[in-house]
C-alpha cells in the first residue's frame, strides 16, 4: 500500500532536479487551501446521498447508492489532481509537475522569464492567494499561468531574488 501512496499521492519533485549540476529547491508551491473547498462540498453531497440511500424506495435504492459513490470518487479525484499540481522554483529554473496517472513536466530556465504578473482577485486578496502569469520568449508552454498560489507576493519576491542572484538581470545596485 505504501507504493500506491508514494506513486499516486506524491509528485516526487526531487527526481526532476539536476543534482549533479548543483540544482536545489528554493520554493515548492502547493495549491492554496481554497482549491479544496469545492471537492469538500462535493464529498459532503456524496455522503448525504449515501446516508439517504437506506430511506429510498427499495426498487430505487441502488440509484442514490451508486450516485453517492460516484460523487465521492469524483471529489477525491479532483482533490488528488489539485494535490499533485506543484510549481517549483530552483536556483536554476522554474518548473511545474502535474498529473495523477500520467505526469506532465513543464520547465523554464530563469533566463527566459521576461515578466511575471501577479493577479489577485478580491477573494484572493481576502484569503491570501493569487495567480502567476509568466511572460517568456516562448508563449505556449505549461508555465504560462499558475493558479491558486498561496502568499503570491512573497513567492514573487522569491523568484525575483533567485533571478537577481543568478546574475541574469544585471549587477546588483548597492
Amino acid at each position: 500500500m505504501g507504493w500506491l501512496r508514494s506513486t499516486f499521492a506524491d509528485p516526487r519533485i526531487g527526481r526532476h532536479l539536476l543534482r549533479d549540476e548543483g540544482e536545489v529547491i528554493v520554493d515548492e508551491v502547493r495549491k492554496h487551501w481554497v482549491v479544496y473547498v469545492t471537492p469538500f462540498l462535493e464529498a459532503l453531497v456524496g455522503l448525504a446521498l449515501l446516508v439517504a440511500f437506506p430511506f429510498a424506495p427499495l426498487d430505487l435504492a441502488w440509484f442514490p447508492l451508486l450516485l453517492g459513490w460516484a460523487v465521492l470518487a469524483h471529489a477525491g479525484w479532483r482533490a488528488l489532481t489539485w494535490h499533485m499540481d506543484r510549481f517549483v522554483v530552483t536556483n536554476m529554473r522554474v518548473f511545474r509537475v502535474r498529473g495523477v496517472l500520467a505526469q506532465t513536466l513543464a520547465t523554464m530556465p530563469l533566463g527566459r522569464i521576461l515578466d511575471i504578473t501577479v493577479q489577485k482577485p478580491l477573494t484572493g486578496r481576502l484569503w491570501g492567494y493569487g495567480h502567476f502569469v509568466f511572460e517568456s520568449a516562448a508563449q505556449e508552454q505549461g508555465l504560462r499561468e499558475i493558479r491558486y498560489v498561496g502568499r503570491p507576493d512573497e513567492r514573487d519576491l522569491v523568484i525575483q531574488r533567485v533571478v537577481q542572484r543568478s546574475g541574469l538581470r544585471g549587477p546588483r545596485v548597492p
